[in-house]
This record gives C-alpha cells, sequence and structure tokens, in this order.
C-alpha cells in the first residue's frame, strides 16, 4: 500500500511555512500544492481534489473551520483527510474542528517530522479502509456501502459521512453487541490524544449518533454503558453488491 505520489493541499497564509512544508513533503514523496487563502482552496480543491489537505484555522479571507465545514458537505470531497493546525494551546479550536469532521490536529510552532508521521498514519488508515472487501454492511435501519463509505436509511437518505465519522463506525460494526471502552475508540479512531481522551472520545461519539439518528436522551442504537464505554445494540448482516 504505497503512499508514494499522493496529493497534499496545503493551506497557510505564512509563506515561509508553504515553502518549508512543500520542500520537505515532496523529499518525502507527495505531490504538494500550496495555497495561501479559502479563495484559493476552493478552486484548487475544484480542479483536484487533493488526496490529504493540511488546513490553517486562521486565514485572512475565511477561517478553516468554514472551509472543513464546505469540505464535509460534499460527497465528492467528504472522505478527503484533513489535518488542521492551529495555536496549540487553543483548545476550544480542536473541539470545533473536531466537532466539523477534522481527522487529526497539530499545535504551532510545529516539527515538520512529526506532521509526516501523521500524515502516513492517516494515510494508511485511509487506505486500510479501501481496500476492504466489497461488502455492505447492514444494521437496524441502515447500509454501510464499504467501497463508497456511504451510508444510507431506508427511507432512501443518504448520509456523508468524514474519514473519522466512518472509522467510528466502522469499529463498531466490527464489534457488535460489545462494550467498547474510550482507549479502544481512541486508539482505532483517531491513533493519538489532542485533548483529554474522554472529550475527543465523547465527541466523537456524539457526532455519530447525529448521523444515525439516534440523538434521544436515552440513545437507542449506540448506548452509553456507564463506566465501560460504549455499545452497538444491533445486529451487523453482511451483504453483497449484485
Amino acid at each position: 500500500m504505497s503512499q508514494a505520489g499522493k496529493s497534499i493541499l496545503l493551506v497557510d497564509d505564512d509563506q515561509e511555512i508553504r515553502e518549508l512544508l512543500e520542500t520537505y513533503l515532496s523529499r518525502a514523496g507527495f505531490q504538494v500544492r500550496s495555497v495561501a487563502d479559502g479563495e484559493g482552496f476552493r478552486h484548487a480543491m475544484a480542479e483536484a481534489p487533493a488526496d490529504l489537505v493540511i488546513l490553517d484555522v486562521m486565514l485572512p479571507d475565511e477561517d478553516g473551520f468554514s472551509l472543513c465545514r464546505w469540505v464535509r458537505a460534499h460527497q465528492r470531497l467528504a472522505q478527503v483527510p484533513i489535518i488542521m493546525l492551529t495555536a496549540s494551546s487553543d483548545e476550544a479550536d480542536r473541539v470545533i474542528g473536531l466537532e466539523l469532521g477534522a481527522d487529526d490536529y497539530l499545535g504551532k510552532p510545529f516539527s515538520p517530522r512529526e506532521l509526516l508521521a501523521r500524515i502516513k498514519a492517516l494515510l494508511r488508515r485511509v487506505g486500510f479502509a479501501q481496500e476492504r472487501t466489497t461488502e455492505v454492511l447492514a444494521f437496524d435501519e441502515w447500509r454501510l456501502d464499504m467501497v463508497s463509505h456511504r451510508l444510507f436509511h431506508l427511507d432512501g437518505e443518504e448520509v456523508i459521512l468524514s474519514g473519522a465519522d466512518f472509522a467510528l463506525l466502522k469499529l463498531f460494526l466490527d464489534h457488535p453487541q460489545q462494550i467498547l471502552d474510550r482507549d479502544t475508540i481512541a486508539n482505532a479512531t483517531r491513533g493519538r490524544e489532542v485533548m483529554p481522551l474522554e472529550r475527543i472520545v465523547d465527541m466523537a461519539v456524539s457526532r455519530l449518533r447525529q448521523r444515525l439518528r439516534d440523538t434521544g436522551k436515552a440513545p437507542r442504537l449506540i448506548r452509553t454503558v456507564r463506566g465501560a464505554g460504549y455499545l452497538l445494540a444491533a445486529q451487523v448482516t453482511p451483504q453483497h453488491h449484485a
């Protein structure tokens, strides 16, 4: 599963950072494009979607949050992994970004080596998911296409999943009616802590419940097991494409 030649789009208004990362990531075998603002980002993604986006929160014309939201709202782009860059001390930025579907975070200033490690880890996760069989997993009133990452309700609605949403749902579908603790969920879906672990996991589960219309006072599908973790209360049935 080679990552050579994968394309990265860097969005940052700091010219020194853009030049440094273009050189560093290109030497690592990636095809790197960079833009300085939101307008350039939208144009670049429309022209040729990237395999991964590195997105600064603070931009001159539009913040990274609205750009992350824009990516996740477009079916053609929704699965593109996003690493957001932000001030390391500002946890509020991280919370907002994770809620919007960012896959990872890195605080400034950062080491290019650490960024490269996170890029490789994120692309490996995406690659493993794409190498799955052509199964469709049916559960409760939903069907998840493992190839396209498309989630369908019996009433015909299609739900767009981010990479983080898909990874978490796949974890639950691999372990139906089993209690998954927060360590297991965090390791499988994010791989590193960018804030207290409980907050990461609880936010990710809350976002997935919204996607699955499971937002009642006592969630029916993804249940909280007090003091232990979470459990998917559904049978999962593999199906094959016709």
